[in-house]
């Protein structure tokens, strides 16, 4: 597959770097030279200097054999005016754009991206994206992740051990014995800093985070085996009234109606604009950094604090703040690399990256075959995939202890008719089953052929 893609900042990059490890043939554009030398020294890429809306610079890029476009520039004017002349001058079948002006993006305008108008197939928001990230989290108490997948048949979740954790050092093939009618996989550790695909005879260590596959009906069950029994969020307090404070505060008002929530937001206007767009928030103006505020908005009594302002270094603080009032769990949004690590250490519970969200969020518009979902865990550890399973499909028809599965894959669940079975040896899959599945980076190109439609097959 041939992509070509506008801007090579920290999305851009970490676009291109997944596809060009499945060696399809990646193209970068950017205006900024310094750029455009880092991600060609790094990655194997073509990468071309110039304005990513050019049909001149688009052209020599080769987009006339391209066959998807992703426009991440910084400004959304670029991206949308680049997917446009991609189709109009070029045919480029498939063109996603980022779009962070939240005017473009109101329901009354909604016609706006058709392909009458600006025919761009997929628009993403990152604040959107990353409030509805949060709002997960918010659902699971102990989660540093939460995905749903199948219509919410099953969920990924992340959790971190602690020294309490019951199940730490117990190689992961005696959970079965321990917990017999507990359908969980773990698919993924991350221990100090490196990711493992972990192996029948691995241990879980205290610190490590790991993220696992089980059954939504047993979440509750599965969090208590990990230690984590924490109370549900019935309280929560936001730091920060900008876009994403804002669309996180209207979720919760959508769809969890028995949480209060208040917003400490500093600018005035931001304060009195979204005072006037929530129904039952409580927005107050102040400091996130002076204790006083935290205190009349009652931060040691709130189970959870969000802390999403545009300055990472005031989200940590802020947190550390919080986390010094007494409460129990604090979410941090990230923007810098350098900080994501650091952040774990200093007792923050959960770190939120817009980049790698952004990131999850476009590869599952670009996976291809029968791949319903594709969501990235962590820098380059790999994707945790939802795919359904064709006929043609070597996985079909034989016991999964004789499937040769690639180096770096593990089946987390079968889903056959709206239930959940448990992946175990003489499990045989049958088409049209839902798998998840966790592939290490360099195996999601070999996984991505296992659910294509081969030709045979009509």
């Amino acid at each position: 597959m041939k992509v070509l893609i506008c801007g090579a900042g920290q999305v851009g990059f970490n676009i291109a770097r997944h596809l060009a490890k499945e060696n399809n043939a990646v193209t970068v554009i950017d205006q900024s030279p310094d750029l455009i030398r880092r991600i060609g020294d790094t990655l194997d890429v073509q990468g071309f200097v110039g304005h990513a809306s050019n049909p001149e610079v688009l052209e020599e890029a080769g987009i006339r054999d391209a066959d998807m476009i992703i426009a991440v520039t910084y400004a959304d004017e670029v991206n949308m005016v680049a997917c446009q002349v991609a189709h109009s001058l070029f045919g480029v079948p498939t063109k996603i754009a980022r779009v962070r002006q939240q005017s473009y993006l109101q329901p009354i305008y909604a016609n706006l991206f058709s392909p009458d108008h600006l025919p761009i197939d997929v628009v993403i928001s990152p604040e959107i994206e990353v409030a509805r990230s949060i709002a997960r989290r918010i659902k699971v108490p102990g989660a540093v992740e939460m995905i749903p997948l199948a219509g919410d048949k099953v969920r990924l979740i992340g959790v971190r051990c602690r020294e309490t954790c019951p199940i730490v050092n117990t190689p992961l093939r005696q959970l079965t014995q321990l917990f017999p009618d507990l359908n969980i996989v773990i698919v993924g550790i991350i221990r100090e800093g490196k990711a493992m695909v972990p192996a029948a005879d691995d241990s879980m260590l205290s610190g490590d985070e790991v993220y696992f596959v089980v059954e939504t009906a047993q979440l509750a069950r599965a969090m208590g085996a990990f230690g984590h029994e924490e109370s549900e969020t019935r309280r929560l307090l936001v730091f920060g009234g900008g876009n994403v404070g804002m669309f996180l505060a209207q979720e919760i008002e959508r769809d969890y109606p028995w949480i209060r929530t208040k917003i400490v937001e500093a600018n005035a206007e931001r304060a009195e604009r979204a005072a006037g767009m929530l129904e039952r928030t409580v927005v107050l103006r102040g400091d996130v950094l002076d204790a006083e505020i935290l205190e009349e908005a009652g931060v040691g009594a709130a189970e959870t604090v969000v802390a999403v302002t545009n300055n990472d270094e005031t989200n940590i603080l802020s947190c550390l703040l919080a986390k010094s009032h007494g409460n129990p769990r604090t979410i941090a949004l990230v923007n810098k690399l350098a900080f994501e690590s650091l952040v774990m250490t200093l007792g923050i519970d959960v770190v939120v990256v817009p980049r790698n969200i952004t990131v999850s969020t476009i590869l599952q518009h670009v996976r291809r075959g029968r791949i319903h979902a594709a969501h990235a865990l962590r820098e380059g550890f790999g994707e945790l995939i939802e795919a359904e399973a064709m006929a043609t499909s070597p996985l079909v028809g034989a016991p999964l202890k004789d499937v040769k599965l690639p180096q770096g894959v593990l089946i987390g669940a079968i889903v056959r008719e709206g239930a959940m079975i448990y992946p175990r040896p003489s499990t045989v899959i049958k088409p049209k089953d839902r798998i998840i599945l966790f592939a290490a980076a360099e195996s999601v190109r070999k996984v991505e052929q296992m659910f294509s439609v081969q030709l045979e097959f009509f």
